[in-house]
């Protein structure tokens, strides 16, 4: 039974200076460079069948090609930080993207996502992190603007069961209108 998401993979660049940040906070559990990505749809363990219908189904959702840049580092969990991670700048065609996606995966039977979107990159797993150091990381971090980039392309991500993901491996690449 495969655990699947999508995703929009970084430009090799964009990686790089977000693996330059990796340091600092104790408690802090970094994510591999080449694990860095923005998650569209968690799809989750699924049967073979529904994979393969889905993976044909997202086919479907390939519009136009788009531009997108990151902004600013922050966290998620509110008093009990659990993820650091960079943001992504608002954009209308990524949102238009994800939700084409969960059409997609709705119509052909997965269950709905029960989470807000919120586009991310996770920079760190956190645990018992130091709240000084990642309040100084954060605000050191905050101004934080990647360089814009292409989006060409959406991708199928499978993952093993494992706390915190990844490795991840590309199942099928689906390019978009240039």
């Amino acid at each position: 039974m495969p655990r699947l998401f999508t995703g929009i993979e970084l430009p090799h660049d964009i990686a790089d200076e977000l693996a330059l940040k990796r340091g600092g906070i104790p408690g802090a559990r970094w994510i591999d460079t080449e694990s860095f990505h923005i998650t569209l749809r968690f799809i989750g363990d699924i049967d073979e069948g529904l994979a393969h219908e889905i993976s044909y189904g997202l086919a479907q959702a390939a519009g136009p090609a788009f531009s997108l840049k990151l902004k600013g580092v922050d966290v998620f969990g509110g008093n009990k930080p659990h993820t650091l991670h960079a943001g992504v700048e608002d954009s209308a065609d990524l949102r238009r993207l994800q939700a084409a996606h969960e059409r997609i995966c709705q119509r052909l039977g997965a269950a709905p996502d029960s989470r807000r979107f919120t586009p991310h990159v996770t920079l760190a797993r956190l645990k018992d992190a130091d709240p000084a150091a990642l309040a100084q990381f954060v605000h050191a971090q905050s101004l934080y603007r990647s360089r814009p980039f292409r989006v060409a392309r959406f991708v199928l991500f499978s993952s093993r069961p494992s706390r915190g993901g990844g490795p991840y491996a590309v199942e099928q690449a689906y390019d978009l209108q240039v």
